[in-house]
């Protein structure tokens, strides 16, 4: 299973309902709250987090099997929990930047 979920778009501008993630330092809104599903995400300057997953959109997808997606991906965020008994994991290709997402229950 593999199903679309919400687009990240980063940003410098602070954004109303953000939450802070402090495994990447970011804060970020929740993309069900907006229309079109977009997530924005807003680094510290100390963020770990380099590179295009910093500077470039993403598309992100739920998916039953977060494992199975990365496999043989070039993985340029691995795996993490930003927050209880939900895994992400970011990869490239074709020059843009997926993430997929994994719930607890799936």
């Amino acid at each position: 299973m593999r199903q679309f979920h919400h687009v990240g778009i980063p940003t410098d501008e602070e954004q109303p309902g953000e939450v802070y993630v402090e495994d990447t330092k970011v804060w970020v809104t929740d993309p069900m709250e907006h229309p079109y599903r977009i997530e924005f995400l807003r680094y510290e300057p100390d963020s770990p987090v380099t590179g295009p997953l910093r500077e470039l959109p993403h598309l992100a997808f739920e998916t039953d099997d977060i494992q199975r997606e990365l496999k043989g991906k070039q993985i340029i965020l691995e795996p993490f929990e930003p927050m209880e008994g939900l895994t992400v994991a970011f990869i490239l290709q074709d020059g843009a930047v997926f993430e997929y997402m994994q719930w607890e229950n799936e």
